[in-house]
């Protein structure tokens, strides 16, 4: 269930975040600051989005299930991070699945409530296209990476990035089709890193065990 934090914890997020700072105008009436707990939807998928969310602590994950019934696994998304940006400039009607991966702070700006003083803030605009150039830019380095790395490298910097409180759980059908390689190649990576003691398997997932070693190894890609 999404909790909303209010009062001066409130205040106090806007202030550590400078949220303010993204508008020319007073945003503060406007915004609700949740709390979205591990494994809860941020957006259900094919809905109809209500509000912007600016994702200020966690993770989450971005996904699609096509009509065979298969789902792809998009992207990771970490903070500081927009999310509903796009069906906010209308460029997109229905959203796709977004789901929290560890507890994520959103602060959320219901669409109903000030889309037009939105579209018409030259500051927040200008904040959403630095956004959107760089994600543009972290998708193209992720496909090039892709060809350029090996999985070892790709694969340690991936069990770093959505891990959770020291633990690592994906589904590896979806892992495999999202990194570009086989399901044989990335479990036998897998078992690799479990024989080095980099991680550890457990019912739970996969535990971290040495996490400098899989730094090295990220820190390459």
């Amino acid at each position: 269930m999404v909790q909303l934090i209010t009062g001066k914890r409130k205040e106090d997020y806007m202030n550590q975040y400078s949220f303010q700072s993204f508008f020319s105008f007073d945003i503060s009436p406007f915004v609700q600051v949740c709390a979205f707990e591990k494994g809860e939807y941020i957006f259900q998928e094919s809905s109809l989005p209500e509000s912007l969310y600016y994702m200020v602590e966690g993770k989450a994950k971005l996904y699609v299930t096509h009509k065979n019934g298969k789902v792809s696994l998009i992207n990771f998304i970490t903070s500081p991070s927009f999310m509903g940006e796009v069906e906010l400039l209308n460029a997109q009607k229905y959203t796709k699945g977004i789901q929290a991966v560890t507890k994520t702070v959103c602060f959320s700006i219901p669409y109903n409530a000030c889309k037009q003083k939105l579209l018409a803030d030259s500051v927040f605009l200008r904040e959403l296209c630095l956004f959107l150039g760089n994600k543009m830019t972290q998708t193209t380095n992720r496909f090039s990476q892709t060809q350029a790395y090996p999985l070892e490298n790709r694969l340690a910097a991936f069990i770093l990035m959505s891990s959770d409180d020291n633990f690592y759980k994906e589904k590896h059908t979806e892992i495999s089709e999202y990194l570009g390689v086989s399901y044989r190649h990335l479990l036998h990576t897998f078992a690799h890193f479990c024989q080095s003691n980099m991680i550890r398997k457990s019912n739970k997932g996969y535990e971290i065990i040495d996490r400098q070693k899989l730094q090295e190894l990220a820190r390459e890609v």
